[in-house]
C-alpha cells in the first residue's frame, strides 16, 4: 500500500466529501458503502476520535487546509455534547441532543486527545484548555474521584478491566505531547498505566487478559479468560511506543512479549486476519461474533508488527506485517467506492457493506495510514509521537 497516498486520495476525503455536519459541526458516521449517510444519529466517540484524525493528519502529513476547516468544524460541535456536569454523551441527535449518555468515559478521553491535537495545530489557548478539562473529568472517572455505577456489583466479584488502563495511557501520552506545561503530571499517569498494564495481572505466560480479580489474580469466569487480540496488539504497540519515549527496556519488551502470547490466540490460520475473542482456557468462547474479523483489530496488529520490527529487526515481524497488509487489502479495502469494509464473517465474505457506525468511523484506520506513512518516510515512529 501506498498509506500517504491513499489517505489523502482515498480514506480521509470518503470522510470529508460524506460526513461532515456543514450545518450543526460534527460529523457523522452511520454511512453506507458509497459514504451516503443512513443514519443522523451522531457517536460522541467519534466527534473526538474524528477530530484527532483530521488534526493529526493536518500536522504530520500534509497542511491541507480541508483538514483543519474540518477539524475545527467538529470541535464546535463538542460543548454541544456535554452535559452540565461535565461527563459527555455517548450518542446524540444531529443537533446535538442528548440520547445516550454511559459510565464509561471514553468520550472524554477521544475528545482530549482531539483537542490536544488541535491545539497543536493552531496554538488555540481555548482548544488546549478544553483538552485539560475532558483530560480531567475522564482521569476523575478513571482514578474513582468521580463515582460511575460500576458493571459488575463488586460486593460480589471485584474485577478491574485492561481496557480503561490502556487507553488512559494512549490518552496521557498524547496529552504530554501538547506542549511542556504539564508534562511531568502527564509523565507519571503514563508510568502508573504501563506499570498497571505489565504488573497489574493482566498480563500471564498465556494472554494479556482482558479483566482479572482486583487483587490482580486470575478469574476463572467467563469475562475473567475472554481475550480480546485486537485490544492486546494495540496495547501492545501503546507500551513499546512509551518505552521508546522514555528509553524503558522493561517496557519494550513486554510489548513484545504481548505480540508473541497473542499472535497464536488471534491468527486464523485457515483463513488469515486476527478473530475478535477467545477464551484462554480454550472453553467456547461467549461472545456471538467471535471469530468475525473486524477492521480494527487488523490495524493495531499491523502497527504492532512494524513497530516491533523498527524496534528488533527480526524479519519474522516485517513478514507478519507484511501478510496482514495483503489480507486487508484482499478482503477490507473497497477498491471501487472507497474505505475499507468493516466486518468480515469467518471466511472473510463480507457481513455488512456499511463503510460506518456508532462504533465504526475515521479512527482506527486514519492512524494506522498516518502511522505507516510516517514510517514510510522517516523509518522511525518518532514524529507521529510529537
Amino acid at each position: 500500500m501506498n498509506y500517504k497516498n491513499d489517505l489523502i486520495t482515498n480514506i480521509l476525503p470518503f470522510w470529508l466529501d460524506n460526513a461532515i455536519d456543514e450545518v450543526n459541526g460534527g460529523i457523522f458516521t452511520c454511512l453506507d458503502k458509497k459514504g451516503n449517510i443512513y443514519g443522523r444519529d451522531k457517536s460522541v466517540w467519534f466527534q473526538g476520535r474524528a477530530l484527532w484524525s483530521f488534526a493529526k493528519a493536518y500536522n504530520v502529513i500534509e497542511k491541507n487546509p480541508k483538514y483543519l476547516e474540518a477539524a475545527k468544524k467538529i470541535y464546535s460541535f463538542l460543548d454541544t455534547c456535554t452535559d452540565t456536569d461535565g461527563r459527555m454523551y455517548f450518542t446524540v441527535t444531529e443537533d446535538g441532543r442528548a440520547l445516550q449518555k454511559r459510565r464509561y468515559y471514553f468520550s472524554e478521553t477521544f475528545a482530549a486527545i482531539g483537542c490536544a491535537e488541535l491545539y497543536k495545530a493552531t496554538g488555540d489557548e481555548k482548544v488546549r484548555a478544553d483538552a485539560e478539562k475532558y483530560f480531567t473529568v475522564a482521569y476523575e472517572c478513571f482514578t474513582g474521584v468521580r463515582k460511575n455505577e460500576p458493571k459488575i456489583d463488586p460486593e460480589n466479584r471485584a474485577t478491574k478491566a485492561l481496557s480503561p488502563v490502556m487507553i488512559m495511557l494512549s490518552t496521557a501520552q498524547t496529552m504530554r505531547s501538547m506542549n511542556d506545561v504539564n508534562k511531568e503530571k502527564y509523565n507519571v499517569i503514563c508510568k502508573e498505566c504501563l506499570d498497571e498494564i505489565l504488573h497489574g495481572g493482566y498480563l500471564t505466560e498465556k494472554a494479556l487478559l482482558e479483566s482479572v480479580n482486583i487483587d490482580g489474580t486470575f478469574s476463572d469466569t467467563m469475562s475473567g479468560r475472554t481475550v480480546n487480540p485486537g485490544h492486546s496488539m494495540e496495547a501492545a504497540w501503546f507500551v513499546m511506543l512509551e518505552g521508546m519515549l522514555t528509553d524503558n527496556k522493561e517496557a519494550v519488551e513486554a510489548g513484545k512479549r504481548i505480540i508473541e502470547i497473542t499472535l497464536p490466540l488471534g491468527f486464523d490460520d485457515k483463513h488469515g486476519g486476527l478473530i475478535s475473542f477467545t477464551d484462554v482456557c480454550g472453553h467456547p468462547p461467549v461472545q456471538l461474533e467471535w471469530d468475525m474479523k473486524l477492521w480494527w483489530p487488523q490495524c493495531e496488529t499491523m502497527i504492532a508488527m512494524r513497530m516491533a520490527y523498527q524496534l528488533f529487526g527480526e524479519e519474522k515481524y516485517n513478514d507478519w506485517y507484511k501478510c496482514f497488509e495483503s489480507y486487508c487489502e484482499k478482503y477490507f479495502v473497497d477498491g471501487s467506492d472507497g474505505e475499507w469494509y468493516g466486518y468480515l464473517h469467518y471466511d472473510n465474505s463480507v457481513s455488512t457493506t456499511l463503510k460506518g457506525n456508532i462504533f465504526k468511523g475515521p479512527f482506527h484506520i486514519p492512524r494506522l495510514y498516518i502511522m505507516m506513512a510516517v514510517m514510510d518516510a522517516d523509518g522511525s515512529i518518532m514524529r507521529y509521537a510529537e
